[in-house]
């Protein structure tokens, strides 16, 4: 499943995904995220997260996330909220409380992310990655999910 359509790229369990994340060039996984299919696409994604959400890992972990994803195509962003309580995940389209941690990053590295296609410490290394908050969960933050590996 190489060839990249986006209307699959929604629809696809989480292994496809990752596949799919990582077998598309980036300039048309930005193409794609700048278009029509951008809701859709970070929504599958978010609402996906409590099902990886790993509880056993999480600990006494309280903590809400601000997922700032920059490069709408009217130059805006989407903030997606994540909180994490008592052993649960829920996920807000519209922020609801002050956040931890704010994680701002384009539509290809949030993809490549979620994907497990890129390494965060290093994007917040090269500027790809901002990181504002509690930087001890940001750097554990993949810990607390299953993310699949394409």
């Amino acid at each position: 499943m190489t060839d990249f359509d986006p209307a699959t790229f929604a629809n696809v369990g989480p292994k496809e995904f990752a596949q799919l994340v990582k077998s598309t060039p980036d300039d048309k996984i930005a193409q794609v995220m700048s278009g029509d299919m951008r809701g859709k696409i970070l929504g599958e994604v978010f609402n996906r997260m409590p099902s990886l959400f790993r509880a056993d890992r999480a600990g006494s972990t309280n903590a809400v996330i601000h997922w700032v994803i920059t490069g709408r195509p009217d130059g805006g962003s989407d903030t997606y909220e994540v909180a994490i309580a008592d052993g649960k995940c829920v996920v807000n389209e519209t922020p609801q409380h002050d956040p931890k941690l704010s994680l701002t990053m384009g539509p290809v590295e949030f993809l490549k992310i979620v994907s497990g296609g890129a390494n965060p410490v290093m994007m917040f290394m090269t500027g790809k990655l901002k990181a504002k908050g509690d930087l001890g969960l940001a750097a554990n933050i993949a810990n607390l999910f299953d993310i699949p590996k394409a």
